[in-house]
């Protein structure tokens, strides 16, 4: 599986676990389709049916399983932006024929499987998307029924996890940890957003094997590291603390992947300077390497420099880069070379 973004890495890494998928079903899904359901058939398949123009917003996930004593399949579709796409209902239409068409190309059945298909959404603004196609197609519903047979129509379940309360995020550990905070992660501001990681590691609490526990919680912590950039060092040791004495193990954990995003962050944020100090560089006659040596010296000491920054750094001459390098250690802040970049 082709992994994009965080939300997707998380999802897959998740759901892609056959015991929080049954139970996301049996928490989740209507009575009448878990009656017709085996769900210890259930089957993590490998494919994927989202193209690549829409898998920066869209990750799936197939299970095979024996629905109505035939076989079957569930189909996931995780919408990870931050709003809802309008045509929601027509491409999960899209994939489902591209389900249909796999069995059909590999397997040469002649009769279709049933296709259950669920899509999550985690987004800040309201879902208003339709879920049945008849709604998308103009005149549909004022058409009489001998008419409406000869035009496709479906719906979806739809699950809007950003409107659940606490109460409503049912099943085992680790589907409450996804769900808590796959709800939060747009809407919560970095300080309530810690509530939600020391609720998490509330949940941890009752997995019986410690190792799955610290493994998951890391699983939770990259992604959340990935997918917020508002984390300052204060966040990081005022949720160091938070989780602390009850978790110490997941203290460690924040603390490790903390140092390897800051540090990751201001490699990208030099070589980002970097680059565009050389190109300035050039245009004004400045030394590549001073331009180099600057920004890399301020990134260590500061962090990332704002862009703004690292623009008028490379429009120096030579000698006002050198008073730079030469000054490094004596500066306090940012500010303090202010008065050489104007």
């Amino acid at each position: 599986m082709k992994i994009q973004n965080p939300h997707d890495k998380f999802f897959k890494e998740t759901f892609g676990k056959i015991g929080v998928a049954k139970d996301f079903i049996n928490n989740y899904l209507p009575q009448e389709i878990k009656d017709i359901m085996d769900i210890d058939k259930l089957e993590l398949q490998k494919d994927s049916f989202v193209n690549e123009e829409l898998e920066e917003g869209f990750t799936d996930i197939l299970f095979k399983s024996n629905i109505n004593s035939e076989e079957g399949y569930i189909y996931f579709l995780f919408e990870h932006k931050s709003y809802p796409s309008k045509d929601a209902v027509f491409q999960l239409l899209k994939y489902m024929i591209k389900i249909w068409e796999m069995k059909i190309k590999k397997e040469g059945v002649s009769e279709l499987p049933i296709i259950i298909p669920i899509l999550i959404y985690h987004g800040k603004e309201k879902w208003n998307s339709k879920i049945m196609l008849g709604e998308m197609i103009t005149g549909y519903n004022t058409l009489s029924g001998n008419i409406k047979k000869y035009i496709p129509n479906y719906e979806y379940l739809l699950f809007n996890i950003s409107k659940y309360s606490d109460e409503e995020i049912k099943g085992e550990a680790q589907l409450r940890i996804i769900l808590t905070v796959f709800r939060d992660i747009f809407t919560k501001n970095i300080e309530e957003f810690h509530g939600t990681i020391v609720r998490s590691v509330e949940y941890l609490s009752e997995l019986d094997d410690k190792q799955t526990g610290i493994e998951y919680f890391e699983t939770m912590m990259r992604y959340i590291f990935n997918a917020r950039v508002d984390f300052s060092e204060k966040d990081i040791d005022n949720l160091i603390n938070k989780i602390g004495d009850n978790y110490p193990e997941g203290s460690e954990v924040v603390m490790t992947l903390a140092d390897r995003f800051v540090e990751k962050g201001m490699e990208k944020g030099m070589e980002k300077g970097m680059e565009k100090g050389m190109e300035k560089g050039m245009e004004k006659g400045a030394s590549n390497a001073l331009v180099k040596t600057a920004i890399k010296l301020l990134t260590k000491k500061f962090g990332i420099l704002p862009e703004e920054v690292t623009t008028k750094i490379s429009k120096l001459d030579n000698s006002i880069l050198e008073l730079i390098i030469e000054g490094i250690f004596e500066y306090k802040s940012i500010e303090d070379i202010k008065k050489y970049i104007g």
